[in-house]
């Protein structure tokens, strides 16, 4: 949320610097995150000055240059100009040497130079170049009676404002405004200084209806969604753009003007916090509102030409044909809005239920200015005092006649909200007892009515713009934030007591992993559990019945509970590889949600939880020492099993094979019996570009709760085997169908005393190979645990190795 500082000095009278009003907001809990300044000319014309032009030549080299001197006040400058229109005795504005001008993003300082050999000591501007308009067909000619060397920031009045970025927090829905803002800086600065302040709103006391020649009737039909509504109307207006002062105000905070009635409502909206809605009266049919849900299906044309499919809780403003013309509450449409022939107007001022609009915001991935606040709360008994400052300050702009009385159906007030203040929870929640006097003075300035007391407690009225402070704990937290976080003593001592459980063996495991990654150069990562339920649908396997998706979503890009780690992960590499961080190792602990479709509801949500592991770019970095090497498929394997084996598994153990699906291009799948251990491989190309990556991903993804409940029982101690090891390799060529894990089942299958491992650091497919053929480089380590190998031991294995292949697997030794 945006605030600006002139904006709320209408309301409070107080003119602290920035910096230190900054300060005070994020102390009474409204924490300002940037302070930047406003100008409504970019630059603010610093640096350009009213000047006259003495003298204007042709330029003796360029036939489209002119050559003139310009007086800007006690100095004549040279300036050669290539504007047509320029001539003597012209009042101009000039840039003068060391100013910046904008052009968008864009900028350009004015440097002393030559152009063509005449010496040039600045520049004559156009309006385009200042940022005052779009014509570039010559410079800027000024009244002959503005004064020489008057700044142009003076002669042009630009508005220049400071904007503080306040990043609110839910639970303050009475701050979502500059007089809500004002208002709470009242309370504190009353409390916290000796400032003589007045708050004040501005008046409608003028307010009356000056005939009632256009009535239109209201009718709410769900006064659970709507519990108030209220209206009135206003003929005769000329809808143009805004003033300036209005103009100025809006683009400070970030909001765009329209048209004056719509940027009156806005207007209105930042100053007190209450959405206002207009409607062309023209559109109305039948003269008469009707506040109802419509039939689920109904098509809706919005404001901004996109049509809505309606649901049957969604609460619409309809006419007396109830069609709808409106998103209660969140959204306008695109027939009734006000257009430039509307001459009158309905204006709307209601209080919505919150969760009807939040449903209907989340259900249609909507958010607005008025949805943003009606989700949060806005004050029920606010709603006349906003019409009449609305409809006074449409009839001051943009003219016209207000031409009803008010409309006001509220069947039941919403009246103030009782609580009961025990001084002894607020003692026991503060820490220390404070002044019961001040405690009185701090709710009086808050506006909590003190409805009796005695001497253990007060019994409150919390007013209704407060909509969240309903219970004791929550008027304790309003005495603390203003009486200030910062002046609560620190006690001598902290009494805590100390907890002792068992050991956790799956958080002394997930603490050892992560040591032994982070110390092999990864970096941990945490990413959300949501994700788009269209990037799911997209991948085979994935999506579907199995995929969890949220009622309520906080948008539709995240609306649904991802199904593996890898969309995380891909989304941190996408992200640091668009920052020029490109090679990375990165690993998360984290969920993968399932939908199981069981009948039993405690079933029926399956909840994994996995570890992933994720190379891509080089390995190390890169130095006069090690040779640039990339990530593949073996460096990520290695990873994996180097953590498996850290968790007591032996990798010989799994079964292993190869798979390629939606994730992965190619890869391998470690089993025990029917469980799943890990998947890994190099990310399909189909899931790189839907994340815009162009350089090959390898990812890793382990059940880490599956893992857990088979830990092997700690590993006897063995002696160190004193006889060495001896490596042999075998290229095979066979099918393509055969697979890794029978190469290797196979080879363990013909002595498994002496084979004491077998790996693969070859694969290759393409020229030279016949079609259908593929090549495996396989390693074969031999050792035995009582004697040296000899030659002839070696080759009687290797030979049967050879055998079994190629009479077995059909393979060819190469």
């Amino acid at each position: 949320m945006k605030i600006s500082y002139n904006w709320l000095k209408d309301y409070l009278n107080i003119d602290f610097p920035a910096e230190e009003l900054s300060a005070i907001l994020t102390e009474i809990g409204l924490e300002v995150s940037k302070v930047e300044k406003f100008e409504s000319v970019k630059g603010g014309l610093e640096g350009l000055i009213v000047g006259k032009v003495l003298t204007c030549v042709k330029h003796p080299n360029a036939d489209k240059l002119s050559v003139t001197t310009v007086d800007i006040g006690g100095k004549i400058l040279p300036i050669v100009c290539g504007a047509p229109n320029v001539a003597a005795n012209q009042k101009v504005v000039v840039a003068t040497v060391g100013t910046t001008l904008y052009d968008g993003d864009n900028s350009f300082d004015i440097k002393k130079s030559k152009i063509r050999g005449e010496e040039s000591e600045g520049m004559i501007c156009a309006e385009d170049e200042i940022g005052l308009g779009e014509s570039h067909d010559g410079i800027l000619v000024l009244d002959e009676n503005v004064e020489i060397g008057t700044k142009a920031s003076d002669y042009f009045d630009v508005y220049v404002d400071t904007v503080f970025e306040v990043d609110l927090t839910p639970n303050r829905p009475d701050a979502i405004s500059h007089f809500g803002v004002a208002r709470d800086l009242y309370a504190y600065l009353s409390i916290n200084s000796d400032l003589k302040l007045e708050l004040k709103l501005p008046d409608v006391n003028s307010f009356k209806v000056e005939n009632k020649k256009l009535n239109i009737d209201v009718e709410v039909k769900n006064t659970d969604a709507c519990p108030r509504y209220s209206g009135l109307t206003v003929s005769g207006i000329s809808v143009k753009e805004s003033p300036d002062w209005i103009k100025n105000r809006l683009k400070a905070i970030g909001s765009k003007p329209i048209n004056n009635i719509v940027d009156i409502t806005n207007y209105v909206l930042h100053e007190i916090g209450h959405p206002l809605h207009a409607f062309d009266a023209a559109k109305i049919e039948g003269n008469k509102i009707v506040v109802s849900p419509v039939e689920k299906g109904t098509k809706f044309l919005a404001l901004d030409e996109t049509e809505i499919e309606l649901g049957e809780k969604d609460l619409m403003i309809c006419d007396s044909k109830l069609n709808p013309m409106c998103i209660g509450g969140v959204f306008g449409g695109f027939s009734s809005g006000v257009k430039d022939e509307t001459s009158s107007i309905f204006l709307e001022s209601a209080f919505f239920n919150p969760v009807w609009i939040r449903k209907t915001a989340k259900g249609h991935g909507l958010s607005t200015d008025a949805s943003y606040r009606f989700e949060r709360g806005v004050d029920p008994n606010n709603c006349i005092w906003t019409l009449k400052r609305a409809a006074m300050l449409i009839t001051e702009i943009a003219g016209g006649k207000i031409s009803s009385e008010i409309k006001d159906v509220y069947p039941e007030k919403i009246e103030n909200f009782p609580v009961v203040l025990d001084f002894k929870q607020l003692d026991k929640l503060m820490g220390f007892v404070l002044d019961r006097e001040l405690v009185k003075k701090i709710l009086t300035v808050l506006e909590i009515n003190i409805i009796s007391e005695d001497e253990s407690k007060l019994n409150l009225e919390v007013p209704t713009y407060r909509f969240e402070v309903r219970r004791e704990a929550d008027v304790i937290e309003e005495i603390i934030r203003i009486y200030g976080y910062n002046k609560i003593p620190i006690p001598e001592k902290i009494t805590t007591t100390v907890l002792v459980q068992e050991n956790n063996i799956s958080e002394i495991k997930k603490q050892s992993t992560a040591h032994f990654l982070t110390g092999n150069g990864f970096f941990e990562i945490m990413t959300f559990s949501l994700l788009n339920r269209e990037t799911l649908d997209k991948l085979e396997g994935f999506g579907g019945e199995s995929a969890i998706t949220l009622q309520n979503a906080l948008s539709k890009e995240l609306d649904t509970l991802r199904q593996s780690l890898v969309f995380g992960a891909l989304d941190s590499v996408q992200r640091n590889v668009n920052n020029q961080n490109s090679d990375l190792k990165l690993y998360e602990f984290g969920s993968a949600y399932f939908n199981t479709k069981s009948e039993k509801f405690d079933e029926r949500y399956q909840q994994l939880y996995r570890l992933s592991l994720t190379s891509t770019g080089l390995k190390n970095k890169i130095n006069w020492k090690t040779p640039e090497n990339e990530s593949d498929f073996y460096t990520l394997k290695a990873y994996t099993e180097g953590v498996l084996k850290s968790l007591g598994f032996t990798i010989d153990k799994f079964n292993k094979f190869e798979i390629s699906d939606a994730i992965y291009k190619y890869g391998l799948e470690y089993k025990l019996g029917k469980m799943s251990i890990v998947k890994f491989g190099a990310v399909s190309r189909q899931l790189l570009k839907m994340y815009g990556i162009d350089q090959d991903v390898f990812f890793a993804e382990i059940e880490w709760g599956t893992l857990m409940n088979i830990l092997p029982k700690p590993i006897p101690f063995t002696e160190i085997v004193k006889f060495p090891k001896v490596k042999r390799d075998l290229a095979l060529l066979i099918d393509k169908s055969v697979k890794y894990s029978e190469i290797e089942k196979m080879a363990y299958q013909v002595d498994k005393q002496l084979i004491k491992e077998v790996s693969i650091f070859d694969m290759y497919e393409g020229k030279n190979i016949p079609e259908g053929k593929k090549s495996y480089a396989v390693s074969f380590w031999l050792q035995s645990d009582t004697k040296t190998l000899d030659d002839k031991q070696i080759k009687k294995i290797m030979d049967k190795l050879i055998y079994n292949y190629q009479n077995k697997l059909g393979a060819e030794i190469r």
